[in-house]
């Protein structure tokens, strides 16, 4: 079943929403959510299901109704657990439709919500946002729009279905562990190991990984890596097809095949004046040749993020945006461990550090 929160009895929900949901939900199996009560009530029992958040924005972007929501998801880290999600977000206006719907993913995955890969369907005011995927298309703005919900709808109901067959349980151990497959991660970093703490915080999980899962590493510190020159689809997409990238270095030399390979992918990222560095979100945008030929669908995004004082839930939001959203990368529930520590090595000196990196890496290998 999806449950289809909509808040309708508490939020004025545009006609354009409500008619692309009426077509795109023909057929499945739903509930609508139309108030607050109502989603704290299924909440509170540990209903586990599938979840589509449809929220419509006025043109300043703030809904009182829909924040109360997430701070509802927020005040109970277990509220979603074993759940699925999918959001779509219809504004007004050109813009807060991204930020409202990462701000959204971002609590219900920290309440241990799943989102399958390109999760979100965001419409702003006139459409224009579909202006090239309609042009491809040979359709007009709302049939795209129309189109993303009804395809995000599918994924949704499959991703949960697949998930149900999958109940969660222990990493087994022994011979019979030996015979089954190994998960596969890849942790990529652009680091220095004398006084970098996000750094020795993957080491520290490396260690609990260790003999469980293949682990390996890329650095993208030394070197040249150019970011993205903006190729147009159809040069980015050639280049991609081959495995490269019009500027090659340590993304196609390293980076691609290994991701590739990989079942998980670790970032391992610092806060840098409340974003990711310049080599990591180099490295997002290079990533674009090989996403419009590979499905990553499959792949699960992790993220290792030390703060030096604040701010760890912004880079959280920005890699949701670029590698969930975006590149498609699946959505583990948690999938960010955020950690503050400022002077070298102070990392190792934070209360509960080790039980946090146990959990963490229990996560990622169920």
């Amino acid at each position: 079943m999806i449950y289809v929160v909509r808040l309708a009895k508490e939020v004025p929900m545009s006609e354009r929403l409500e008619g692309i949901l009426r077509v795109a939900l023909i057929g499945k199996d739903i509930r609508y959510v139309d108030s607050l009560a109502e989603f704290k009530a299924l909440a509170s029992v540990g209903t586990k299901a599938a979840f589509l958040f449809a929220a419509s924005l006025p043109e300043n972007g703030f809904s009182v109704r829909w924040m109360e929501l997430v701070s509802a998801i927020l005040a109970d880290p277990n509220a979603l657990e074993g759940c699925s999600g999918g959001v779509i977000v219809d504004g007004k206006g050109e813009l807060f439709t991204k930020d409202f719907a990462r701000h959204l993913i971002f609590a219900a995955n920290m309440a241990g919500c799943a989102f399958p890969g390109r999760p979100l369907v965001e419409a702003t005011g006139d459409l224009y946002n579909f202006n090239t995927v309609s042009r491809v298309k040979g359709v007009d703005h709302l049939t795209a729009y129309g189109d993303a919900v009804r395809n995000l709808v599918e994924r949704l109901d499959a991703f949960d279905k697949e998930a149900a067959r999958e109940p969660v349980s222990e990493p087994e151990h022994g011979a019979q562990a030996e015979s089954e497959h190994v998960p596969r991660i890849l942790a990529i970093h652009a680091g220095n190991r004398s006084t970098s703490n996000s750094l020795l915080l993957w080491g520290m999980l490396k260690i609990e990984l260790a003999g469980k899962a293949k682990t390996s590493e890329i650095s993208i510190r030394n070197g040249d890596l150019v970011d993205c020159r903006g190729c147009g689809f159809e040069k980015c997409k050639h280049f991609g097809e081959n495995g490269e990238c019009f500027y090659g270095g340590v993304m196609t030399d390293q980076v691609y095949p290994s991701l590739l390979a990989c079942d998980s992918l670790v970032l391992v990222c610092p806060n840098y004046n409340d974003a990711v560095g310049a080599n990591m979100s180099a490295m997002f945008n290079r990533l674009t040749a090989l996403f419009y030929n590979n499905d990553f669908s499959n792949k699960k995004i992790y993220a290792l993020i030390v703060s030096g004082y604040s701010g760890s839930d912004i880079l959280a939001q920005q890699i949701i945006g670029a590698m969930c959203c975006n590149k498609g990368f699946m959505l583990p529930p948690r999938f960010a461990m955020l950690e503050t520590a400022n002077d070298p090595r102070s990392i190792l000196e934070r209360p509960g550090i080790n039980q946090r990196v146990v959990y963490m890496a229990d996560q990622m290998l169920r």
